[in-house]
This record gives C-alpha cells, sequence and structure tokens, in this order.
C-alpha cells in the first residue's frame, strides 16, 4: 500500500472530491484525520471509512480551528506526513455584483483557509524532521475567466501561487508542494448544474473526453502527489480536466456557470 503507516489531514473531506481522496488514502493504508463544517456528512463519511478515519467540525479559514485540525490528527495518530487542501466555496455573481460579504467568505476558505492549515501542517512537518507532501486542489479556474465566478477564479489563481511560493521555501525540508486543477467533476455541485439540459450540453460541448471526470480519477492524482512515486515533484499543478484547457474553448460574455 502506497501511504502505509502515513497519516493525512483532508479539508473538506465529508463530500465530494475530499471524501473521494480520504477514502482512496484509507484504502492505500493511510490514516486520515477529515476536518469539515458540514457536520451530519462528516459523522457519515467517518463510519463509513471505518477505524482508520476522524474527523472534526472545523472552519479552516478561522486560524484556531486550522490549527486545532492538525494538533486534533498528531494527537489522534501519532504523526502528520500529508495535508491536503480540499475545502472550498463559491458564490455566483458577476464584478459588478460581488458583495464584500461574499467575496471575503470564499477568500476565507478557500486561500485564507488553505494557507491557514498548510502554515499548520508544514511547521509540524518540519518539527517532525523527515518532511512530508501537501497537495492544494485548484482548479482550471486558475487559467480560464468564468463569468460569474469572479471570487471562485481570483481564489484559484491564488492558490497556484500559494503552491508555487511554498514549494520553493519548503524544499529546504523535504516538504513538497503540489495542486491538482480539477475540470467539471461528477459531485452534487456539478448535479445541480446538469440537471439543466441546455447548461449540460454546453458544458459537454468544452470537454473533448467527453464526460465528466470522476472524484476517483482526482483521488488517484492526490494519491500520487502524496506519496513516494512523486518525490522528485514539486511546485506543479497538474490540470484534470478532460481536455478542456487544451481544447481552449472560449464563452460568451452571458454565460456564467461555474466550470468545477
Amino acid at each position: 500500500m502506497k501511504l502505509a503507516n502515513k497519516v493525512a489531514v483532508v479539508t473538506g473531506g465529508a463530500r465530494g472530491i475530499g471524501r473521494g481522496i480520504a477514502q482512496r488514502f484509507v484504502a492505500e493504508g493511510c490514516r486520515v484525520m477529515i476536518g469539515d463544517v458540514l457536520e451530519e456528512r462528516l459523522a457519515e463519511t467517518v463510519a463509513e471509512l471505518g477505524e482508520n478515519c476522524a474527523g472534526i467540525v472545523a472552519d479552516i479559514s478561522q486560524q484556531a480551528d486550522a490549527q486545532r485540525l492538525i494538533d486534533e490528527a498528531v494527537a489522534r495518530f501519532g504523526q502528520l506526513d500529508v495535508c491536503v487542501n480540499n475545502a472550498a466555496i463559491s458564490r455566483l455573481a458577476s464584478l459588478l455584483d460581488l458583495s464584500e460579504e461574499d467575496f471575503d467568505a470564499v477568500m476565507g476558505v478557500n486561500i485564507k483557509g488553505a494557507f491557514l492549515v498548510s502554515q499548520a501542517a508544514a511547521r509540524r512537518m518540519v518539527e517532525q524532521g523527515h518532511g512530508g507532501a501537501i497537495v492544494n486542489l485548484s482548479s482550471i479556474n486558475a487559467i480560464v475567466a468564468i463569468p460569474g465566478l469572479t471570487a471562485y477564479t481570483i481564489s484559484k489563481g491564488a492558490i497556484h501561487q500559494l503552491t508555487r511560493s511554498g514549494a520553493v521555501q519548503l524544499a529546504q525540508h523535504g516538504i513538497r508542494i503540489n495542486a491538482i486543477g480539477p475540470g467539471t467533476i461528477d459531485t452534487e455541485m456539478a448535479a445541480g448544474l446538469l440537471a439543466d439540459p441546455e447548461a449540460k450540453e454546453k458544458i459537454m460541448s468544452r470537454i473533448p473526453l467527453g464526460r465528466l471526470g470522476g472524484t476517483d480519477e482526482i483521488a488517484a492524482i492526490a494519491l500520487f502527489l502524496a506519496c513516494d512515486e512523486s518525490s522528485y515533484v514539486t511546485g506543479e499543478t497538474i490540470y484534470a480536466d478532460g481536455g478542456r484547457l487544451s481544447l481552449n474553448l472560449t464563452l460568451g460574455p452571458d454565460e456564467r456557470g461555474p466550470e468545477a
């Protein structure tokens, strides 16, 4: 098993991509601590994944909660080897209409939260003295500008630089930082959007592979970036989008739907 005797923290792991990553990590011998704000879904996921998975309700936009998540992982499992920053939210609004409150909310979780958890995790890894791996969940929206997803696209662009900057600074400690940039993945968020036949047709027309990605496919990349097989990879983002970025199909100015 590729993560035998390893301990990981996964934020936003109660559902969707985060749950898929936690599930794959546990299957590979890892002990996983999930942090999420969805208390009921968190309890369900932890119960399903068994004794090698635990979870706490945590709002990672708050430093105390970010630190508590790392501390609880170490207290429960004895160490920390991998940190996956998956938690993210979105608010649909144009640049002209986006409120300060919504902007702050998205930035608080998507980039501030990723920074706070990364910082706490990295400090622990440095203290332990045997390196580690941090995996950030970015998006194709770090590259393409989707109308109506102003705050989300900005936050994912920031994740790109958090990954690169952190990788350079922490390399001396044997800590690698990489990111995954999903396209449209088959999650609850996507299901709501695809319920509209017109929206579904537009989205599918932009994916050369002609299908949505699966959470298991993103989890497989997270596993690669977390394990020793990627020991010489740091500061990189792997885009898993079915060819969406390569197609480079532009959107009309009135298209406002999320891509990830």
